[in-house]
């Protein structure tokens, strides 16, 4: 039976019976799943093929533990009171994706949106009967923190160069293990390594452990066994050293506000054992630091085994010791702490003191770190991040330029949104400069993009309504009852918070685990009959489980189709590495299209396949079969830049430039930070309008040349909008004129008999170097366009003459004849 809700005024949860087994088989299935999970990159929706495979083995996996779920709980299912319609409320989640699908920028993208929806929506039902149970809800939460600490070592062994070992313990259920070795555990930038486990991001990887930090602290202040007082205690030195080897700053400007935000669920006893732990276990940690960074980047540059047992010797070491140190505390110090502020823990408020001072506190340590020598204890690379926390940093200043840019989405898409993957598909078209990236590093303004107004409405009303009627619970429990399920709410809060800074929900572990967690609120929240919606047991369990059960029978049907579609496309990317016959090739990619007809990585293949042997043939059969091809996936990914490049160049190849050049002016507005899209519109322009030129065609001169001299003057707007960025952010990727594009620019305005501009254009590209025949053309074409004017530039015609002695008669020419 169900342990009662912990809520004094709280109905008491129904019986349910137990199956005979002592675990149920959605419960086994469900401890195999979060431990096989975190080793396929932590499932990142990454938004590329090779990420995709695992997210829809999770998807019919989950499917699975559904049916198990109903079989389990079918005569449980009930719509009687206010946590009962939390299982209905939840569906529409998944069901507000759906919906943004009639208007998707990437149908592919928001297809695969909607599985990862129907996945959280999944765990979310199991987690609210499941975790009732007292046994099923400890055997979650070990299971959650084995998994917790196995990530960290696993991260561990990777930072003192055992990435062999790592690798051979996943491999047989891993597909991240590439040559022996999971990838990019430690992964490299511009601040060095960083450590980042299972996830190949440092910063949700930082996340991850400051959710789990606070999870081991939680389960030493309220466990009862000395060796699981001194175990958790034991882990914190890791923690917190895997924490300073991400060198994630959002992860540390977080660390403290989540910190804060958790203590005033605590009595003033608690929450000074909390701060006494950080604070112990991050003295230690900071201790050892410098030694432990300086031969992960030794082992990783050069492995040695007596590095290794040196590192593992240091960091083992002093977590005994911690651990040691947190039973000895546990043991006489907590109960000294407990009875001396009894009397101030009944106070009102009496929570509240403690953490606004620790909010001084975080300030003071802070100001010590970064505005100090004391930053100096720290490795280099650690006091280099630290010294660079401050709201004019590129970082800081780019994601304000993320969420700006993702409200102009919004604008365009605000009631329901743009599906899925939308900032992906859409944020070339929005951005305010050339920066690349592909999550909008907030999940929040995410969520907002990709359902609209009305969808994260609906998700943000789900999250609060789950917090309010938990804490309304919390507050009317015994301490027993607080803690049941208090593991849930650090890791639920932990993450939130963070994914308010970065895209941690991309990672769909890390999104199982959330929704795994306000599952588990909601089960044990405060929860009141509802008498207006009162809805027969009968007709109740047979309504949802039928509706349920159907949807789960389609997302599986949907993922198997799915798993067999992405394993097609990475058959025929393997096959077209090693073989050059068409056949071969084509037979996984038909395979794939047959179910994703518009298949990115597929269609790119394929089309770039058709083009390859009309090339060879001149077959216009295999000509008609790409362009038919990548319209009919444009209908699909209208702003996919691959396929529409794709179909320029088989416009190109089969010398249809008039097409080609539409196609890129209609799609210019769509990648307007793109310099080699515009650099194209240009010499096309050029090409196309000199062309009719030399055929009489005036109109299409016309046509051509006001195109190509429009596209450039938008340059230049955009290169001079660059120099208003804030000064400590960077740009992105380069958007600046190139000698080709200046040329046929003057050109353009030179034959349309406008040589000021054309001589204010090429003066743009003067070199001091003139031993380029590009840059000769330049300094003739420009000393042409002063010459229409009436003007000269001796200086120049002088340098111009010593590397070409005929320039003055050829410059003569060019402004003597009539275009």
């Amino acid at each position: 039976m169900f342990n009662p809700v912990y809520g004094k005024n709280a109905k008491r949860s129904r019986n349910v019976k137990r199956t005979s087994e002592p675990l149920s088989a959605v419960l086994i299935g469900l401890i195999v799943f979060l431990a096989w999970a975190p080793f396929q990159t932590a499932l990142f929706n990454g938004q590329m093929l090779e990420f995709e495979k695992p997210i829809f083995q999770a998807a019919a996996a989950a499917c699975v533990l559904l049916f198990l779920w109903i079989a389990k709980y079918f005569k449980s299912i009930r719509l009687d009171d206010q946590r009962d319609w939390l299982i209905v409320g939840v569906l529409l989640l998944p069901l507000s994706y759906v919906i943004s699908l009639l208007g998707a920028a990437s149908h592919y993208l928001a297809m695969n949106m909607v599985i990862v929806q129907c996945i959280y929506a999944i765990m979310f039902i199991i987690a609210v009967y499941l975790l009732r149970d007292k046994m099923s809800n400890r055997v979650i939460q070990t299971t959650i923190m084995t998994v917790a600490y196995a990530i960290v070592v696993f991260g561990l062994l990777h930072w003192f160069g055992q990435g062999k070992t790592a690798g051979a313990i996943v491999n047989w259920f891993s597909k991240t293990v590439l040559n022996g070795i999971y990838t990019n555990a430690v992964m490299v930038d511009s601040n060095g390594l960083r450590l980042t486990s299972v996830f190949q991001y440092a910063n949700t990887y930082a996340a991850f452990l400051m959710a789990f930090l606070f999870a081991a602290i939680f389960y030493i202040t309220t466990s009862r066994k000395w060796y699981i007082q001194a175990f958790h205690s034991f882990m914190l030195v890791p923690i917190i050293v895997s924490l300073l080897l991400t060198l994630s700053r959002g992860g540390l400007v977080m660390l403290p506000v989540v910190f804060v935000l958790l203590l005033m669920f605590l009595k003033p006893a608690k929450q000074i054992l909390w701060i006494l732990y950080c604070a112990i276990a991050g003295v230690a940690s900071l201790l050892i630091s410098k030694p432990v960074t300086e031969l992960g980047l030794q082992l990783n540059e050069k492995f040695s085994a007596s590095g290794a047992f040196k590192g593992w010797g240091i960091l083992l070491g002093v977590s005994v010791i911690i651990g040691v140190l947190g039973w000895v505390i546990q043991t006489y110090v907590a109960p000294m702490l407990d009875k001396g502020l009894e009397r101030w823990s009944a106070k009102k408020g009496s929570s509240l003191w403690i953490p606004v001072a620790s909010v001084v506190l975080s300030g003071l340590l802070i100001f010590l770190f970064i505005g100090t020598s004391v930053k100096n204890i720290l490795p280099q690379n650690i006091a280099i991040r630290l010294d660079n926390i401050n709201l004019n940093q590129h970082s800081v200043l780019e994601r304000f330029t993320f969420y700006k840019d993702a409200m102009k989405v919004v604008a365009d898409y605000p009631i329901f949104g743009a599906g899925g993957g939308a900032w992906a598909a859409l944020y070339e078209q929005y951005q305010n400069n050339p920066y690349t990236s592909r999550q909008a590093h907030s999940f929040f303004i995410q969520y907002l993009i990709e359902v609209g107004i009305v969808g994260f409405l609906i998700f943000m009303s789900c999250i609060l309504y789950i917090f309010y009627k938990y804490i309304r619970g919390y507050i009317k429990a015994d301490e027993e009852g607080r803690n049941s399920h208090f593991l849930y709410v650090i890791i639920v809060l932990s993450i939130l918070m963070h994914s308010t800074l970065d895209f941690n929900m991309s990672y769909v572990f890390l999104g199982i685990l959330v929704f795994l967690g306000l599952g588990g609120m909601a089960a044990v929240m405060d929860s009141k009959p509802l008498t207006k919606w009162k809805i027969k047991d009968t007709t109740a369990r047979g309504i949802y489980s039928g509706a349920v059960g159907i949807g789960a029978i389609v997302i599986l049907i949907t993922s198997v189709r799915y798993i067999q579609a992405s394993s097609s496309a990475l058959e025929a990317r393997k096959v077209a590495q090693t073989s050059k016959s068409y056949e071969e090739i084509k037979a996984p990619l038909d395979k794939d299209l047959s179910i994703r007809p518009s298949h990115p990585d597929s269609v790119l293949l394929l089309s770039s396949l058709y083009h390859s042997v009309y090339k060879q043939t001149q077959d216009e059969t295999f000509y008609n079969m790409s362009v038919e091809l990548l319209n009919k996936a444009l209908k699909d990914e209208p702003s996919n830049k691959f396929m529409i490049n794709r179909l320029i160049q088989g416009y190109q190849l089969k010398n249809e430039k008039d097409k080609a050049f539409d196609l890129l002016m209609a799609n210019a507005k769509k990648f307007k930070w793109d310099i080699e899209w515009h650099e194209q519109i240009v010499n096309q322009a050029f090409d196309l309008g000199y062309q009719a030129l030399g055929t009489g065609d005036t109109a299409s001169k016309d046509k051509y040349f006001k195109s190509g001299t429009e596209i450039f003057e938008k340059v230049q707007a955009g290169i001079k909008h660059l120099t208003t960025l804030p000064e400590g952010q960077l740009q992105g990727r380069a958007f600046e004129n190139t000698p080709e594009m200046i040329l046929n620019t003057g050109k353009m305005y030179f034959i349309t008999d406008q040589p000021d501009k054309a001589a204010a254009t090429l003066k743009i590209g003067l070199q001091e170097d003139l031993s380029q025949t590009a840059n000769q053309d330049i300094a003739q074409w420009y000393l042409a366009s002063l010459q229409k004017q009436g003007q000269s530039d001796e200086v120049l015609m002088d340098k111009l003459m010593k590397v070409n002695p005929n320039s003055q008669q050829e410059i003569q020419q060019l402004a003597e004849q009539q275009l």
